[in-house]
C-alpha cells in the first residue's frame, strides 16, 4: 500500500480545512444573528413543539448543533431555559443538524464546489475590507462556506482510492464480515471519532467520503451516523462540568435522548435500513447496498429520518426524561457561608449578553427580597412577616415595640458588600468583553444603578435604626410618636413594593408607588414644621429635635431609594435610567 506518512497527514490538513472552514462560518453566523437567535431561544420555548422548532431554526441557520446546545446549557444555567424546554430545543438541534449533511451530499459530491470555491474566497474578502461589521460577516461567512468545501475537496483526495489500494479493503474486511458486532463497533468508531474530532458534521463528511471510495457499506456508514448522534453529546456535558446543576440536567438529557434513539433504531436496524433503500428508489436511484454513489443520499436520508423519528416518538416522553435526569443529577445546596456569595453569577454566564442579563436581574432580585428586605425591616424593629401579612400598619407598629439588636454593620459586610462587589464587576467586564446593542447596554446601567440605591438605602437605614432602637421605648411619647411615624411609612412603602413584585396588577401598585414617592418629596418640609413646634413648646430637646430632622432626610431618601430600586428591578419598563444617574 502507497499511503506513508505525508499523505496521513495531507489527510489531517484537509480534516482541519474543513473544519476551519466549518468555524468561520459558523462563527459568521452567530455574528450576524447570534443575538437574534439567542433571543429568540429565549422567548420562543413556551411549549415543546415550539422549542423544537426554534433548535432546528436555529440550528439550520447557524449551522451547528454544537452551537445550538451549548446557547441552551448556557441558557439552563442561567436559568432562563427550564430543563423541559431546553430538552425540547435540543430535540430540535438534533433535526437541524441534518441540514449539514445535505450540504454536504448535494453541494460537495453533486456540484463540484471546488471550481468556485477560490471565487467566493475572493469575493468573501473584498466584503472584509468594509468600515460596518455586517458586511464583514458576511465576507466571513462566505469564506468560512468556501474554505469548507476546499477543505471537503482535499478529504475526497486524501483519503486514499480502493481500486488503487485494494489492500485497504483486504484490511477493513476483517471487521466488515462480523455480523451486527460490526456494527456495534463501527458505531462506536463514530462515537470515537465525534469525540475526538469535537464535530459531528466534520465525521459526517469523512462518513460519506469513506462510503463514496467504496471503503465501507451503507449498513455500517449507517452505524458510524448513529455514533456521531451519541459523540456530539459530549461537547455540551465537557461545557457543563463547570455549570451549574441546571445546565449539567440538560446536557445529560442530550445524551440520555440520543443514546434511547440510537438504541431502538438498533433493535429495528435492518428493517429501518430496507425502509431507506425504498425510498431511495423511490427517486430513481440505485439501491445503496448495490451502488457506493448512492450511499450519500441514503446516508443523509438516514440520518434526517431517524433524527426526526426520534423526536416525534420522544416528544411525549420530554417529562419522564427530565424526571429521570433530575434523579441523576440532584439539586445542588450550596453550604450556608459566613460571607455571603452570588448565587447566579459565574464565568459561564459571561458567553452571551443574554445570560449575562438576566443572571445579574436574578442576583439583584435576590439581594433585595432576602438580604436588602431583611435588614431594612430588622433594622427598624419589625418582621418581614408581618408586612407580607394584611395587618394594617397601624397594628404592625403597636405589636412591634421589641428591640431586634439587628447590627446593620455586621449584615453588609457579611451579606450584602461580597455580592454588590460581583455584580458591579460582572457588569463592568460584560460592557468591555461583550458585543451589546444599546438596551442591553442601557439595562446592565440600570442594574448596577438598582445595586447602588439598595447599598445608600442600608447606609441611611443604618443610621435611622440606630435611634429607632434608642428612642422605642423612650419616656418622651413625642419622640416615640414621631419614629413610630416613620416605621409606618416603611412598612406601607414595602407592602406596596412587596405587592407590586408579586402580584399580576402591576399598574394599580406603581400607582401608589409614585403617590408615596411625591409624599416623600413633600415630607421634608411638613416633618420639619412639626419639629420646630415639638422645640418651641420644650417638648423635645434640642438634641432630639436634631436627630429627627436627620433621620427625616434618611426617611426620604430611603423610600425614594426604594422605589427606584422596585422600578428599575420590578418594573416592566425601564424609566429611571435617565434621571437616576
Amino acid at each position: 500500500m502507497n499511503y506513508g506518512f505525508y499523505d496521513i497527514l495531507q489527510l489531517f490538513g484537509s480534516l482541519g480545512l474543513f473544519l476551519f472552514g466549518m468555524k468561520v462560518m459558523s462563527d459568521a453566523l452567530m455574528s450576524l444573528a447570534g443575538d437574534k437567535m439567542r433571543k429568540i431561544l429565549a422567548t420562543m420555548t413556551s411549549n415543546k413543539f415550539l422549542g423544537i422548532f426554534t433548535g432546528f431554526f436555529i440550528t439550520s441557520i447557524i449551522q451547528s448543533s454544537s452551537a445550538t446546545t451549548l446557547m441552551a446549557v448556557s441558557f439552563s444555567n442561567a436559568s432562563l431555559l427550564t430543563l423541559t424546554e431546553s430538552i425540547s430545543v435540543i430535540m430540535g438541534a438534533n433535526i437541524g443538524t441534518t441540514i449539514t449533511a445535505w450540504l454536504i451530499t448535494i453541494l460537495g459530491f453533486k456540484v463540484s464546489m471546488s471550481s468556485i470555491a477560490l471565487p467566493l474566497v475572493g469575493l468573501g474578502f473584498t466584503f472584509t475590507f468594509s468600515k460596518k461589521e455586517n458586511p464583514k460577516n458576511w465576507g466571513a461567512f462566505i469564506i468560512g462556506f468556501a474554505i469548507l468545501f476546499i477543505g471537503l475537496q482535499f478529504l475526497k483526495d486524501a483519503v486514499p482510492d480502493i481500486k488503487q489500494n485494494p489492500e485497504i479493503l483486504e484490511f477493513l474486511k476483517q471487521y466488515t464480515d462480523l455480523g451486527f458486532w460490526s456494527v456495534l463497533l463501527f458505531l462506536l468508531i463514530g462515537t470515537l471519532l465525534t469525540v475526538i474530532i469535537q464535530s459531528s458534521s466534520a465525521t459526517m463528511a469523512l462518513t460519506l467520503i469513506m462510503t463514496a471510495q467504496g471503503w465501507i457499506p451503507f449498513p455500517l456508514a449507517a452505524a458510524m451516523v448513529l455514533g456521531e448522534n451519541i459523540g456530539t453529546t459530549i461537547t455540551a456535558n465537557l461545557a457543563a462540568i463547570v455549570a451549574n446543576f441546571h445546565a449539567k440536567r440538560t446536557a445529560r438529557a442530550h445524551l440520555i435522548f440520543n443514546i434511547i434513539g440510537v438504541l431502538w433504531v438498533l433493535v429495528l436496524f435492518y428493517p429501518f435500513l430496507k425502509l431507506i433503500e425504498w425510498l431511495v428508489s423511490l427517486t430513481g436511484s440505485e439501491s445503496p447496498y448495490v451502488s457506493a454513489a448512492a450511499i450519500p443520499v441514503a446516508l443523509s436520508l438516514f440520518h434526517t429520518i431517524f433524527n426526526i423519528t426520534n423526536t416525534f416518538l420522544l416528544v411525549w416522553f420530554i417529562k419522564p426524561i427530565a424526571k429521570v435526569v433530575e434523579k441523576f443529577v440532584p439539586a445542588k445546596l450550596e453550604p450556608r457561608k459566613e460571607i455571603d456569595e452570588p448565587k447566579f453569577l459565574n464565568k459561564q454566564i459571561l458567553k452571551y449578553p443574554q445570560t449575562l442579563i438576566i443572571s445579574l436581574i436574578k442576583e439583584s432580585k435576590y439581594l433585595y427580597e432576602n438580604t436588602i428586605f431583611e435588614i431594612v425591616v430588622h433594622a427598624l424593629n419589625i418582621h418581614r412577616a408581618d408586612i407580607k401579612s394584611d395587618l394594617k400598619a397601624k397594628e404592625i407598629i403597636k405589636k412591634s415595640q421589641e428591640d431586634l439588636g439587628t447590627d446593620v454593620r455586621d449584615l453588609y459586610y457579611s451579606k450584602v458588600k461580597t455580592i454588590y462587589g460581583e455584580i458591579i464587576r460582572y457588569a463592568s467586564t460584560a460592557q468591555s468583553t461583550l458585543k451589546m446593542n444599546e438596551v442591553q447596554n442601557n439595562r446592565i446601567s440600570e442594574i448596577t444603578i438598582a445595586n447602588r440605591k439598595m447599598v445608600e438605602v442600608i447606609k441611611a437605614v443604618m443610621e435611622i435604626g440606630i435611634n429607632v432602637s434608642l428612642y422605642l421605648n423612650s419616656d418622651n411619647a413625642y419622640m416615640v410618636k414621631e419614629y413610630n411615624k416613620f416605621r409606618k411609612k416603611i412598612v406601607k412603602l414595602l407592602r406596596v413594593i412587596y405587592l407590586f413584585r408579586t402580584q399580576d396588577d402591576k399598574e394599580e401598585h406603581y400607582v401608589k408607588l409614585l403617590q408615596l414617592k411625591n409624599e416623600a418629596k413633600q415630607g421634608k418640609h411638613q416633618t420639619t414644621k412639626s419639629i420646630n413646634a415639638l422645640i418651641r413648646e420644650n417638648l423635645i430637646t434640642a438634641e432630639m429635635a436634631s436627630s429627627l430632622v436627620n433621620d427625616n432626610d434618611n426617611l426620604n431618601e430611603i423610600i425614594k431609594n426604594l422605589i427606584s430600586v422596585a422600578e428599575l428591578l420590578y418594573g416592566e419598563k425601564d424609566t429611571l435610567l435617565e434621571n437616576s444617574k
